[in-house]
């Protein structure tokens, strides 16, 4: 069995609209970007999150699943909180999408630096590339990225795999998984995205892998 977590909630998730996003920006797109990979842990209700995933875990996986994470630290610290005392296989397969040169931006500045682009990321949101070297899309970066990740899941198939990442590589991943295109995936998540530590479900049958339900905090 293959299990998906979204990770637990974070401080920047908790803080939408302040911190990070403050407008005028605090920190530059690659100060805040190392912060968010480094630094920025998890909530007190993301702590509660992760002893409701201990317990849901231990009802769903065998005694010692495989587990993998990105290498953000809030992916990190829910593994570790969720599975303690198991060892953690941390991959950049897993990251979240990267922004590029629009990293942290306000709407604003994106349009004004980038005025050519403007429309694309009006209307495709996670669909379009951003700018610069680093600047992935979800439906080719990402998905390369979970494309490349679920072809290297070599684990028999008694094994149990527990995968910690993060809104956007769920959607790739899931693309992937349920043979399903990003942009219907992108439109379900604008309607509703997974929550925090939510748990998504897969069997894999004859070497294909078949969603078999999801599992959600209450708190």
């Amino acid at each position: 069995m293959l299990f998906l977590v979204r990770h637990a909630e974070s401080i920047e998730n908790a803080t939408k609209h302040t911190g990070f996003y403050e407008d005028p920006r605090l920190w530059t797109g690659p100060a805040a970007h190392a912060l968010s990979r480094d630094v920025i842990g998890l909530t007190p209700r993301g702590f509660l999150q992760c002893l409701w995933l201990r317990e849901t875990l231990r009802e769903l996986t065998g005694p010692e699943p495989v587990i993998y994470t990105s290498q953000y630290r809030r992916a990190l610290d829910t593994a570790t909180l969720a599975l303690p005392g198991l060892p953690v296989e941390v991959t950049a397969l897993l990251n979240e999408q990267h922004y590029g040169a629009a990293t942290y931006m306000t709407k604003r500045e994106l349009y004004a630096t980038y005025p050519e682009g403007a429309e694309d990321r009006q209307t495709r949101k996670h669909l379009w590339t951003p700018p610069g070297a680093d600047g992935e899309s979800l439906a080719c970066g990402v998905l390369w990225q979970a494309t490349a990740f679920v072809d290297g899941l070599h684990t028999a198939s008694s094994t149990d795999v527990v995968v910690v990442t993060h809104h956007t590589a769920i959607l790739a991943l899931r693309a992937v998984l349920e043979r399903r295109p990003v942009t219907e995936l992108v439109d379900e998540a604008r309607v509703r995205k997974a929550p925090n530590a939510a748990v998504l479900v897969y069997e894999q049958v004859d070497g294909r892998f078949h969603a078999r339900g999801t599992a959600q905090p209450d708190c």
